[in-house]
């Protein structure tokens, strides 16, 4: 990418003004940093001063922190300023985006990939575009095996594939899994597919912003299964879409298990889904389980079917909150079954309507059991509904368990663990702690002070990044946003920041300004067997207040910093299991209160307890960090 900025003669005089009061405010504190043995002017100089301003301990400045300044010249600074003022940064975006180490790449295009005429093995495999793959194929078997895994950007386009294919199967494993902004989209897929199969397994978990588009899929086909399995799980923020699909098939059975299980904000929209279908068969298990906030919204669902079977298991079984939507459900079919077992028992009940639920349908037959509360019936089927066990749930009562060790197949082994974990020579698994964020870097603040972030300045955003409309950038954009808009949780400070300047004031707003950053040194053991070595816990071991800082997926470099009462914070060696020797130097933080957690988030989970009943610990992530009082 081209790096050069070319600068008008008029702004000469503008930079020249600015960098005459850099070098005032340069001589002034210079007395004051005698020992500065980096160039005056850098911005990493700046900082190291801004420091000594702010914080009052003699410790060595964070070199962590410190590196993700901005690269930006005082000459680039002072230039895309006076360009952000002027509300003209997207005149220069690629420019900026280069010169400041930002990342403005979310809707790249990627190169296609045509299709073949035999079976294909496609594993390690990153970005591709496949169009009219796998059309008119007698038998055989497609395998997409770690597609796309663990990467910062992945994207996928499969258009007409499979198309009129007769007894072939496609199987996806482990697609894209671990990755930061996930954008696939399926297009007239499998359409007049006759026999066969898809199998989906592990699809997009550990996502951070899905962006998924299932469009015209499986459409005038005949008796084509397909499997969805472990789809989107763990997954924070973003959307799926199914449109027009399975319209028209004929004996289509389709089985989601685990479909966006513990997810956070995640929406899901069916739309035209087994429209017109003859003998379909959908099984909907685990979904939207243990999720936070799910919206999913079904809308011409299973419309003018003929002997179709929908059966929801443990449907947003002990979610929070979210909203569920079913307009023109079964609407005009005939000799339909749909079956709901335990629907919706949350221990935070959300709002679900039901709109022209069956309305026109003949023999419809349609059961709801351990229904859940606060919900809308509208325009519904006066006959043919059978409701069991229409009650209000119980609270939840956490199961004591002290193991430590998972008790789920799904939650991460060692994402959470417990405090009596952290004994010195006890070996314990370690989880993928490295960072999948895109490199970026922090804004100055002089720049950052004139950039809008909030949704209500949401199109100045999108102006300044190029964000069209329903874009991943926009997704993007909005996602942070939402994020750092949100109320507060009981006993939470928050606030985020993308400048170091801003990290830095809060932290010494929260804790004062004797603190100490800290992060976890390196990524070794990360998704191996880990032994604890020598620990030692910060502030002695008390319970004290630290200020957590969590990267969020933006352009430029920005945190979720959030100060949490009731913690303790310890620095552990980390050990190779067989040499002994150290490989590492982790920083835990055990969080004593979580009576306000839900009871379904995914330490509960994995560790068998519930709100309030064990304290819960974690490590901090590759470039994550806390802040605590240095004595």
């Amino acid at each position: 990418m081209d790096r050069r900025v070319k600068l008008k003669t008029t702004d000469f005089f503008f930079i020249f003004f600015f960098l005459f009061l850099s070098f005032l405010s340069f001589t002034v504190s210079l007395a004051k940093t005698n020992n500065l043995k980096e160039n005056p002017l850098t911005v990493k100089a700046s900082l190291i001063r801004y420091w000594n301003e702010r914080i009052t301990n003699n410790l060595p400045k964070p070199e962590f922190l410190l590196s993700k300044a901005s690269p930006l010249s005082v000459v680039h600074s002072a230039y895309f300023t006076k360009l952000a003022t002027q509300k003209a940064l997207s005149d220069h975006l690629s420019a900026f985006c280069s010169a400041a180490n930002l990342f403005c790449s979310f809707d790249s295009p990627n190169a296609a990939v045509s299709s073949r005429n035999r079976d294909a093995n496609f594993a390690i495999y990153t970005n591709k575009n496949f169009r009219n793959y796998g059309t008119s194929r007698l038998g055989g078997v497609d395998s997409f095996k770690n597609y796309s895994d663990g990467i910062n950007f992945a994207a996928g386009s499969f258009s007409r594939y499979s198309r009129s294919s007769n007894a072939h199967h496609e199987d996806f494993t482990s697609y894209a899994a671990d990755g930061n902004v996930a954008n696939s989209n399926f297009t007239s897929y499998a359409a007049s597919a006759t026999g066969g199969s898809g199998d989906f397994k592990t699809y997009m978990p550990r996502v951070n912003v899905p962006d998924l588009h299932f469009t015209s899929y499986d459409s005038d086909g005949n008796n084509h299964k397909h499997s969805f399995n472990s789809y989107v799980d763990d997954t924070n923020s973003g959307n799926q879409d199914f449109t027009n699909y399975g319209r028209n098939g004929n004996g289509v059975p389709v089985d989601f298990t685990r479909y966006g299980d513990t997810s956070n904000v995640i929406g899901s929209g069916f739309t035209g889904y087994g429209e017109l279908g003859n003998g379909a068969n959908e099984s909907f298990k685990a979904y939207s389980t243990n999720a936070n906030n799910p919206n999913n919204n079904f809308k011409n669902y299973g419309g003018g079917g003929n002997s179709g079977i929908d059966t929801f298991v443990s449907y947003r079984d002990t979610a929070n909150a979210g909203s569920d939507t079913f307009q023109s459900y079964g609407r005009s079919s005939s000799s339909e079954k749909t079956s709901f077992l335990n629907y919706g028992k949350s221990f935070n009940e959300g709002v679900d309507s039901f709109k022209e639920y069956g309305k026109g349908a003949k023999d419809e037959a349609i059961g709801f059991k351990i229904y859940g509360v606060n919900n809308t019936f509208k325009d519904y089927a006066k006959k043919g509904v059978t409701f069991a066990g229409y009650t209000k749930p119980a609270g939840f009562v956490g199961k004591k368990h002290d193991s430590g060790k998972s008790v789920n197949n799904w939650v991460e082994e060692g994402k959470f663990f417990r405090e009596y974990n952290l004994k010195e020579g006890n070996i314990m698994k370690m989880p993928d702690i490295r960072d999948k964020m895109p490199e970026r870097s922090f804004l100055p603040r002089v720049i950052l002070s004139k950039m809008p972030f909030s949704t209500a300045e949401l199109s100045d955003i999108k102006q300044i990044f190029n964000a069209r409309d329903n874009s991943t950038m926009e997704h993007v954009i909005m996602n942070a946003l939402t994020e750092c808009e949100r109320a507060s949780s009981p006993g939470e400070t928050k606030r985020c920041v993308g400048s170091v300047e801003d990290m830095i004031d809060f932290a010494a707003e929260v804790l004062g300004r004797d603190v100490v950053v800290r992060t976890t040194e390196n990524v070794e053991g990360s998704k191996g067997e880990i032994m604890i070595g020598k620990v030692i816990g910060i502030n002695g071991g008390r319970v004290t207040k630290s200020v957590s800082c969590h990267q969020s997926l933006y352009p430029y470099l920005l945190y979720y910093c959030h100060s949490v009462p009731k913690v303790r914070v310890y620095v552990a060696d980390i050990l190779d299991v067989v040499s002994k020797k150290k490989i590492n130097n982790g920083v835990a933080i055990c969080h004593i209160e979580t009576s306000a957690w839900s009871p379904g988030h995914g330490a509960f989970v994995a560790l068998g307890s519930g709100p309030g009943l064990i304290e819960v610990c974690h490590w901090i992530f590759e470039n994550d960090m806390t802040w605590t009082t240095a004595d």
